[in-house]
């Protein structure tokens, strides 16, 4: 099965001139010559970018994915072909509504009817790893019910272990393969694929987003009815809205059009910079309008996740890009360890100030947040700097939030909506109140530990007792250095704290 599925993906390859991708020295040249000798009567009019689309898309809905996902990576691909495959959307047939009631009754072990009061067999969407039904629970509850693809796992092995052995080939015949890291980008595709081949785990995700965003004004998340939730069948609240890309449909409801591109920006930093966790796949597709005004979001198969230690690097590149401080920017990425040791910082600032430094001429309308975060992956990439798979994810979601915003609102001010949001994050992460929030989060490990501070001093100060006289008087003065230092921390973290109470 295998050797076909490989013949296939060949058969595609040279049909849409995709030899062109190979590289053009050595034997890798003669391939690429003799596979144009013998495809003379092809004629190849569209471009590169769009010709490798149409491939993945007859290719089917695994390598569809692929393509979405590569799309992300623009810090290693060429614009062209990240623009095009972004355009890459799952317009999969529908699996048979036969396999989808053998599916529910093998996990639910009874008849369909016993579980669902009412259950539509005719999909409402279908994509590339499930489809989702309308259904009606016994209690009256209008409910989303996602089913898994029946055999897609093995589907989806197959595919990934040739992307992997293609990926392999990549590296070893491309002397630019390995900075491009195509295994470890069929790996970053796996990783999604086998989280969305859990629809338990997208409950959990979807679950912890409501959670975040309970009774709020901005976004409404459906609720997860756990009770009826295995990891191939998906039951949520049914929530009624229109696509977010209907803006026509959406002037005629009524709706304040310029307000929901706002919306849309403060719903995403809310994500970001107050929880650290938000949803990274905001196409159209996934994006509804309530009567209400509220958004709603579905399809929390890929998420994103911030550390504090994420949220202290961008801090401190937006304070220095606020403040023109490109120096600044560059050693934040050396101290981070994500550009290399031997960087030179002073090159490095100057790339970054050709990119930032012009939008500061423009009015804020027409500076694109989103192209310039592009513009400083692609420089950071000239710079051999590690780019974060977390915030190529967090680029790729705020691209899309800003052509959301954008096709709105064509005069959305992504900068200027953003920025009290900005603000108050900053103030969160290095200001007075960053600290005490820090602090506070760390007095009872400091609590825990204050007590057994006697007997590890005691330990410290009575091991090794059979080194040499000098090499211990040298490590009682460091031991002594130490436990000063950490009386200071301990009486400082100490007052502050009594200091919080009384405040």
């Amino acid at each position: 099965m295998r050797f076909f599925r490989l013949i296939k993906i060949l058969t595609v390859a040279v049909r849409f001139g995709l030899e062109e991708f190979i590289p053009g020295h050595g034997w890798a040249r003669v391939l690429r010559t003799l596979v144009r000798l013998t495809t003379f009567w092809r004629r190849l009019e569209k471009p590169r970018a769009e010709r490798l689309r149409m491939a993945l898309e007859t290719l089917g809905p695994i390598f569809i994915k692929f393509g979405q996902i590569l799309s992300t990576r623009r810090d290693l691909l060429p614009q062209d072909i990240a623009d095009e495959l972004a355009k890459l959307q799952d317009q999969v047939p529908p699996f048979s509504s036969s396999l989808v009631l053998a599916t529910l009754e093998r996990v639910y072990g009874k008849p369909v009817n016993e579980v669902f009061l009412q259950f539509d067999p005719e999909p409402i969407a279908s994509a590339s790893v499930a489809q989702v039904h309308f259904a009606e629970l016994h209690d009256n509850s209008e409910v989303a019910v996602k089913v898994l693809r029946p055999g897609i796992a093995k589907i989806i092995a197959h595919d990934v272990a040739l992307m992997e052995t293609g990926a392999w080939l990549v590296e070893a015949l491309w002397p630019d393969g390995k900075r491009l890291k195509p295994r470890e980008v069929v790996a970053e595709f796996a990783r999604h694929l086998d989280a969305e081949l859990d629809l338990m785990r997208e409950a959990s995700n979807c679950s912890q987003l409501r959670r975040n965003f309970l009774n709020s004004p901005l976004l409404l998340v459906p609720e997860v009815h756990w009770d009826y939730c295995y990891s191939e069948v998906m039951v949520m609240q049914r929530v009624k809205g229109t696509p977010i890309s209907h803006v026509s449909t959406l002037r005629e409801q009524g709706m304040d059009i310029p307000k929901l591109a706002q919306m849309g920006v403060e719903i995403f930093f809310t994500q970001v910079f107050r929880d650290g966790y938000f949803h990274a796949d905001m196409h159209p597709g996934n994006i509804f309008v309530g009567r209400d005004g509220r958004y709603i979001a579905v399809d929390f198969g890929i998420m994103g996740t911030l550390t504090d230690e994420d949220k202290n690097y961008l801090a401190q590149n937006f304070l220095a890009f606020f403040n023109h401080d490109y120096r600044r920017v560059a050693q934040a990425h050396v101290e981070a360890g994500w550009a290399p040791k031997d960087t030179r910082v002073d090159d490095f600032e100057n790339a970054i100030r050709a990119v930032c430094e012009p939008i500061f001429d423009k009015p804020l309308k027409e500076i694109s947040f989103g192209r310039v975060l592009l513009q400083l992956f692609q420089t950071s990439r000239q710079f051999h700097v590690e780019i974060q798979p977390q915030l190529v994810m967090l680029q790729k979601t705020l691209l899309n939030i800003e052509g959301l915003g954008r096709d709105l609102d064509p005069d959305l001010d992504l900068w200027s909506t953003a920025k009290p949001y900005l603000g108050n994050w900053m103030s969160e992460q290095v200001g007075w109140r960053g600290i005490l929030r820090r602090l506070n989060k760390e007095a009872p490990n400091w609590a825990m530990m204050l007590p057994q501070f006697p007997r590890l001093m005691y330990h410290a100060l009575s091991e090794d007792r059979t080194h040499g006289l000098e090499k211990r008087m040298s490590e009682l003065l460091k031991e002594e250095k130490r436990q000063s230092r950490l009386l200071v921390v301990l009486s400082i973290l100490l007052t502050t704290l009594l200091l919080w109470q009384v405040w």
